[in-house]
């Protein structure tokens, strides 16, 4: 299966195409074999090979960041805390929750669950760095607190 793959995937790498619609890399051209296989990527259907290596392409050609906020950060300015305020009222997440900010940000819940708070307007934020590329938004007032990603 992979073979077949692997040469699907030459064959489509060696047709002629302008360099205007010319995509980075594939996870198998950046990586040796060796590399390839110790991450696990060898386990991934081809079709959940293809995916990663889409959603790879849709990031860096967003120059590191996408509208789901998830992205490379070149510079370690963008990878640090931030303090702010929710706009508005706030009474808690349901899921897919966009969070607007006082400084012209927004972001979304990034987890699953929902959770209730009385409410609130107006309470200070902080978002921090976790592992992984992922945030971690405390909510001043309710010791609560909930994975984000960046909107905008």
């Amino acid at each position: 299966m992979r073979i077949l793959f692997l040469l699907t995937l030459s064959l489509i790498l060696c047709s002629p195409r302008s360099h205007a619609q010319e995509t980075p890399p594939t996870l198998e051209e950046r990586m040796s074999d060796a590399d390839f296989q110790a991450s696990g990527l060898d386990r991934l259907s081809p079709e959940q090979l293809a995916h990663l290596n889409q959603w790879l392409t849709v990031h860096e050609a967003a120059g590191g960041a996408s509208a789901s906020g998830r992205g490379f950060y070149s510079d370690a300015d963008a990878r640090e805390t931030i303090e702010t305020r929710i706009t508005g009222t706030f009474t808690g997440w349901m899921g897919n929750t966009v969070f607007q900010l006082d400084n012209g940000q927004s972001w979304r819940q990034a987890e699953s669950g929902r959770f209730y708070t009385g409410s609130m307007t107006n309470p200070a934020v902080t978002i921090k760095p976790m592992i992984l590329n992922s945030w971690l938004m405390k909510i001043e007032g309710c010791g609560c607190s909930v994975r984000v990603q960046r909107v905008k």
